[in-house]
């Protein structure tokens, strides 16, 4: 699963000079082509409900999947995320299209994903993700 928090929807409208001008649309097709060529099957999901990620994230716990996950805004204060990656028997890679620990903003400085996730991918664009899926081919 490559899942993805609040506003990535968005992509290619909200801030390009932090977020880049690919679509979630085109980000979708990207992943699934990536994953294709690690052998993956990818499962991309995106929504600004949190309630609907942690569903999500119990799914994915519950079925013994790998996951790839953007958290958004989620990942910095979201006990209840923290809860949900902690249920997961499968290998977490946490991504950021950014690199939140070189914002301006103290928030973004702290991570309730970090603890549970194999690897942390941040400050590579959409690209990535596509790292990201390599870091959890190679951890499966």
């Amino acid at each position: 699963m490559v899942l993805n928090g609040p506003n990535l929807g968005r992509l290619g409208r909200r801030q390009p000079e932090i977020y880049g001008t690919t679509t979630i649309a085109e980000l979708e097709q990207l992943c699934v082509d990536w994953g294709r060529g690690l052998g993956l099957e990818v499962d991309f999901r995106q929504t600004n409900h949190e309630g609907e990620l942690l569903d999500w994230l119990n799914q994915a716990a519950d079925e013994g999947w790998p996951v790839v996950l953007n958290a958004a805004a989620w990942t910095h204060y979201s006990w209840a995320l923290f809860d949900a990656c902690g249920q997961l028997t499968a290998p977490l890679v946490e991504v950021h299209i950014s690199d939140p620990s070189q914002r301006p903003e103290e928030f973004r400085h702290s991570s309730v994903v970090t603890p549970h996730a194999v690897a942390v991918v941040a400050g590579h664009g959409i690209d990535g993700y596509r790292m990201a899926l390599e870091q959890l081919a190679a951890a499966i």
